[in-house]
């Protein structure tokens, strides 16, 4: 038996009234935004761990929170919108830090807003979104979110003209799908590709094709119960589920060189013994002579699920080196996977109710290429796990000397931004209102 004692977060946020349903680390980590079911964000500075900006955003409870590069912020609200705001850090400076915990605070001031989408909220789905694939200068956005109408279907927008690009039906209409539940979209060997995760358990993945029509390349139904939360991997190599029922699966993306297109059938060519009789017509040459488009082969199969005999694990996300994959429970604990192996490598246990968030900060490269060791299972695990929650890994007494002499050497401004820049944070929203900060692996 392990006689190392209980994990406890690095620190606390305390300001949400009403459950966090939503956070996302921002600006390289030095901002944390989170949401609530107030419809209220805060924007944390995680060098002071205090708010820089608190806001009403919406009417309605927080489905999502997302930064647009360093001075944009989307939010999706169950009021039916989708807003980005203009907020950095030169707008923050004008903003309120009266946290929602105090009810005497006068109205807030929001950030300027640059976009509004009217959106479907029924689903309880947040939005997804990319850049587009010729952009690197975060001017323009792709937005997936449920479609209006059909709650099955999938529209995508292009910010910031806000139009709708594409309005996506997935599979066959006679099949009972359920509502989205939840939406990955990003570029894959030049193709925009688009998952999605129902409520009946259903899991899909399309690719835009040349002709504008969107393919199904990937269908299962892993969950038996609604999917709760979806991630992509980094590296677009697979993504992960998490549904109400106890299962956590993890699902292939294909691409061309994983399962090649399906050749269009041609007819047999055969010789014709008399010009006149078997010459075709015009039309039909003409026909003949158009290109075939392949279709792509179909993957059915799933790379792997657990049982992890614990239902309702919501909130999944992919740290960005691809290693380490966390939930938030319904059961208040939140635990720790290995991406690889998909075994349980720790459960932080500090909140007495449900956890609905989770958000991993984003690791430096240099960073990413010490991995942890993801072979390790049971107890040894989670003994494992215990050593590295606040303390990563063991390094030699000469490493320390130098980087506390590099520390020394900045202000005391500079070294904090330092320390929240390269946090292992892990950040989980729960419905006591609080948010607990984590430097694990």
């Amino acid at each position: 038996m392990s006689q190392h004692r209980p994990a406890q977060p690095k620190s606390v946020l305390r300001g949400h009234r009403a459950q966090v349903h939503a956070a996302a680390f921002v600006r390289s980590n030095q901002r944390l935004a989170s949401g609530d079911a107030d419809g209220f964000v805060i924007l944390w500075d995680l060098t002071i761990m205090r708010p820089r900006a608190v806001w009403r955003a919406h009417t309605g409870a927080i489905l999502g929170v997302a930064d647009w590069g360093d001075d944009k912020i989307i939010t999706h609200g169950r009021d039916n919108r989708l807003v980005v705001w203009k907020l950095g850090p030169q707008e923050e400076i004008g903003m309120s830090t009266a946290l929602p915990l105090d009810e005497s605070a006068p109205d807030r001031a929001q950030p300027w807003i640059l976009h509004i989408l009217e959106v479907n909220t029924m689903n309880f789905c947040s939005f997804a979104s990319c850049t587009t694939e010729s952009d690197s200068n975060h001017g323009e956005l792709l937005i997936a979110v449920p479609n209006t109408l059909e709650t099955e279907a999938v529209d995508i927008f292009q910010l910031p003209s806000q139009n709708r690009q594409h309005t996506v039906h997935l599979g066959s209409k006679t099949e009972k799908k359920g509502m989205v539940m939840s939406l990955g979209l990003f570029w894959l060997e030049g193709n925009l590709t688009l998952t999605a995760a129902y409520e009946s358990g259903l899991v899909t993945v399309a690719r835009l094709g040349r002709n504008e029509t969107w393919d199904v390349i990937y269908t299962a139904r892993a969950h038996g119960q609604p999917v709760l939360s979806l991630d992509v991997a980094p590296h677009k190599g697979f993504f992960l589920t998490s549904g109400a029922d106890a299962v956590i699966a993890k699902h292939p993306i294909p691409t061309t060189a994983t399962f090649p297109l399906q050749a269009p059938q041609h007819p047999r060519q055969t010789e014709s013994r008399s010009a006149t009789a078997s010459s075709p017509s015009l039309l039909s040459a003409a026909h003949s002579s158009e290109p075939k488009q392949s279709k792509p082969v179909i993957e059915t199969q799933s790379l792997k699920t657990i049982n992890t005999k614990h239902s309702g694990q919501q909130g999944l996300r992919i740290r960005s080196d691809g290693k380490i994959f966390a939930t938030a429970g319904w059961d208040s604990k939140v635990r720790v996977y290995s991406a690889k192996t998909m075994s349980e490598l720790a459960v932080l246990k500090w909140h007495e109710v449900g956890c609905y968030a989770i958000a991993f900060a984003t690791l430096t490269d240099e960073e990413a290429l010490h991995p942890i060791n993801p072979s390790l299972t049971g107890t040894e695990a989670n003994e494992k796990a215990e050593d590295h929650v606040t303390a990563i890994g063991t390094v030699d007494s000469k490493d320390v000397t130098v980087t506390v002499s590099k520390l020394s050497q900045l202000s005391v401004k500079d070294r904090r931004i330092k320390v929240a820049k390269e946090a292992h944070w892990l950040a989980v929203g729960s419905k006591d209102g609080k948010i607990s900060l984590w430097d694990i692996y």
